[in-house]
């Protein structure tokens, strides 16, 4: 992790109660880039347990929040504090990390700003937080349209967080821009006419429209929600239809100079997703597979501190799958052997549809175990997840060495000195 000085505290409670309450009553937590945020989570009555992940947030190991690897769940009467500094401007969200397919669902999730130190360019900031609950799509707990006061000419970021399990579209009724993908600024970006923006679950796009001189701008967050921007007398635009074409990201904005060579990797790892018949839990199906594995017999993936790490992710599955490694931004090298010739994308994110390829490159900086899983969070449950682990300066004499798909830990011999 990089190292910032810490000038002030953002504090907050957050309390755990079940029904699970919606966004629209829990504010977002803002903060400023070099503070220190300190949440206490207090588990007043859910019985399962509670634990919260800060997506996006390369917090150290420790405070990640996942029940099981970096933390015991939270019980009932319990609390938990979390303490990290934020280094990085961006929309962040956090969510239960025990047993999360249903928690998250249920709506045991918010959302966290970081502005940059002197604020965001923009007039105005808006955060558009997309849930379904029990099957209506919501934007921060409300459905359908929601109007927002701007005066013409004003330039608003909208900030959408998917906190759904499928990709989600957005598209305006005018021009737009896309500033920032998963909490990291585009490099130079361009206006867009005729084009979607897809995006996967867990994943964030910061959008920018201008209100026009007369009448409103419309952002359309999937089909059933939109925020309609502009004078409160401007007639309200009818809801555009979903272009046909998508924005490719790999093409968008200018390309930036690199903080290291992806050309050299100092390890190359192979994530094949599948499915296979085996056994979970001790439960006989057809089951999520890594490298032909069903979990927990999956690989490991294993790094050294200041590794340049290098994954080629595809899916023979069947099913799209958004995949996210916690603890980490990752850069998009390449789609289906298309290279990114656009601006650099950072993502903590990414969907990997079936019968396609990714690859990804990151810098080992962030020591601890980390989980690296699909974020359609049934499909954990469902066994499609493993883990990036990184050894220590005593375990250096340690060779990963894949075996079939699996990664078996074995020693170097060592040679002494006589």
């Amino acid at each position: 992790m990089k190292s910032t000085p810490v000038r002030a505290r953002a504090r907050t409670d957050l309390r755990a109660t079940p029904p699970l309450a919606s966004v629209k009553a829990r504010p977002p937590i803002r903060a400023t880039v070099g503070q220190l945020v300190e949440v206490r989570l207090r588990n007043e009555s859910v019985s399962s347990g509670v634990s919260l992940h800060w997506h996006g947030i390369d917090v150290p190991n420790a405070e990640d929040g996942v029940a099981g690897v970096t933390q015991d769940a939270v019980q009932v009467g319990g609390s938990h504090t979390y303490r990290f500094v934020v280094d990085t401007a961006g929309t962040y969200w956090y969510h239960s990390h025990q047993l999360s397919h249903a928690q998250v669902i249920g709506g045991l999730f918010g959302s966290l700003v970081v502005e940059p130190r002197g604020g965001v360019r923009e007039d105005q900031d808006l955060l558009a937080v997309s849930h379904t609950y029990d099957g209506t799509r919501t934007l921060n707990g409300a459905e359908g349209m929601t109007r927002v006061a701007a005066d013409p000419g004003e330039r608003v970021r909208v900030r959408v967080i998917n906190t759904d399990n499928g990709t989600m579209q957005v598209w305006a009724a005018g021009r737009y821009r896309v500033v920032a993908i998963d909490g990291n600024a585009l490099n130079r970006p361009t206006t867009v006419a005729g084009r979607h923006l897809s995006f996967p679950a867990g994943g964030r796009a910061d959008l920018e429209v201008t209100v026009p001189r007369s009448g409103a701008a419309r952002v359309q967050v999937a089909a059933a929600t939109a925020f309609v921007i502009g004078p409160e007398t401007a007639a309200t635009p009818a809801r555009p239809p979903q272009p046909t074409k998508p924005l490719d990201l790999l093409t968008y904005g200018k390309r930036a100079p690199l903080p290291f060579d992806v050309r050299k990797p100092d390890r190359v790892f192979d994530y094949s997703i599948g499915r296979r018949l085996g056994f979970l839990d001790g439960r006989p199906g057809l089951w999520w597979s890594v490298n032909g594995h069903v979990y927990p017999d999956v690989p490991m993936f294993t790094v050294r501190e200041g590794d340049v790490v290098k994954f080629h992710i595809e899916n023979h599955s069947g099913q799209t799958h958004p995949m996210h490694l916690h603890g980490h931004h990752a850069v998009v090298i390449s789609e289906n052997s298309h290279m990114s010739i656009g601006s650099p994308l950072w993502v903590d994110s990414i969907d990997v549809r079936d019968g396609e390829s990714v690859d990804l490159v990151f810098l080992a900086d962030n020591p601890g175990i980390w989980m690296d899983h699909c974020h359609n969070l049934p499909h954990v449950s469902q066994g499609l997840m493993t883990c990036l682990l990184y050894t220590s300066d005593a375990a250096d004499d340690l060779l990963c060495v894949d075996l079939g798909g699996r990664r078996i830990i074995k020693k170097k011999k060592r040679r002494t000195n006589t």
